[in-house]
């Protein structure tokens, strides 16, 4: 009886075990509204949590008659240390979609940085081959908010291979 006592007992233990004890255990933020100040991705399947605490750079700016926005976000996934998305020369709008293509007058545009050695970095954009898509859900000029989703899929600039980048979301507040 001891030791039908002693097996359930490891066996239980043994199955209450994490077997994925990194810290990429983490679920991803939730998508809100609220200026949150949150950026995170899925990349290739691994969670991609901004780790700067909320400080990273947005902005939707009208300069010299032309509307720019742009937001990164940084964590490491493998070599990928960074994610950005943004536009050149395009107003955007809440509630609209976006396909994300080259960095050109007029685009929306994505792309990451690589750093496989932590000697040199490349930066890898959204092209005619490597699209996505931008949804900005909320777009409040008052309180200076903005909240999206996207994808995006981008070249490994090392490897070649094609970096999946899914179930985006951002909620923070950005710059004039």
């Amino acid at each position: 009886m001891k030791k039908l006592l002693l097996l359930l007992t490891i066996t239980l233990t043994l199955s209450c075990c994490n077997k994925d004890d990194d810290n990429n255990t983490d679920v991803l933020p939730p998508v809100t509204q609220t200026g949150a100040g949150t950026f995170a991705c899925k990349v290739n399947g691994q969670n991609f949590i901004d780790t700067s605490g909320g400080y990273f750079n947005c902005f939707y700016q009208f300069t010299g008659g032309e509307y720019y926005f742009g937001i990164s976000g940084s964590d490491t996934i493998e070599s990928l240390i960074s994610v950005t998305i943004g536009t050149y020369n395009k107003e955007v709008f809440e509630n609209e979609t976006y396909q994300l293509i080259e960095n050109l007058n007029g685009n929306a545009w994505a792309g990451s940085s690589f750093n496989p050695n932590n000697t040199s970095q490349e930066f890898s954009t959204t092209n005619s081959q490597y699209t996505g898509e931008l949804k900005i859900t909320k777009l409040d000029f008052t309180n200076n908010i903005v909240s999206g989703t996207f994808w995006f899929d981008v070249e490994n600039p090392y490897t070649g291979e094609t970096v999946e980048i899914r179930e985006g979301r951002f909620d923070t507040l950005f710059t004039q």
